[in-house]
């Protein structure tokens, strides 16, 4: 039941883009399109699940163990260039017409704040293995799921009769900061 709470935590109340305005450069710039918000956020979550899994074991078997807490920040961005560098020559290699579909994302995703934000959350919170797994595949869920969701509406939006004062950037924030208030309704839910 533990687990479920902090999946849910993690993807809906704890939301890195509305609740803490991580990853907003994808989500402002991404979400024009369904297919690069949905290819976007994918990509996210696999690499957030996988940084979860590696930074704790970094984290535990090798920071803590030779007490060296004052380069997790170094860690983990070592982790998370290493982790996007590999994938990206692995699907290069194994699936082309994936890597292309990919495109600039996959390069894109080594700057995304809140995969840096669960690398550094993870020893903040003493999350197990188990937990840290969760929490990473729950946080790129949830970047997935706002990605999506904005996605959609600003795809609805160029139907839209806008007055011209606040087409493009000024009723994407205005979108963003009603999601956000949308998603403020999930506060006190759970605490994890």
């Amino acid at each position: 039941m533990k687990l479920i709470l902090l999946f849910l935590s993690a993807a809906l109340v704890n939301n890195f883009v509305l609740r803490y305005f991580l990853g907003i450069c994808p989500f402002l710039g991404v979400t024009g399109k369904i297919r690069a918000a949905v290819t976007m956020g994918f990509a996210t979550t696999f690499v957030m699940t996988l940084t979860a899994a590696i930074i704790w074991l970094v984290n535990h078997f090798i920071l803590v163990q030779f007490n060296l807490p004052f380069l997790e920040y170094v860690a983990a961005i070592l982790v998370i260039a290493s982790l996007v560098q590999l994938i990206e020559m692995f699907i290069r290699k194994t699936s082309p017409v994936l890597y292309r579909a990919l495109g600039i994302y996959l390069p894109l995703i080594t700057t995304n704040c809140s995969i840096f934000f669960v690398a550094l959350f993870i020893p903040l919170r003493n999350y197990g293995f188990i937990e840290s797994i969760i929490f990473g595949f729950g946080a790129g869920l949830g970047f997935t799921l706002v990605m999506l969701i904005m996605a959609g509406i600003r795809e609805e939006l160029d139907f839209a009769d806008i007055p011209k004062s606040l087409q493009g950037a000024s009723i994407t924030l205005i979108t963003a900061g009603l999601l956000a208030l949308a998603f403020m309704g999930f506060t006190g839910l759970i605490s994890v």
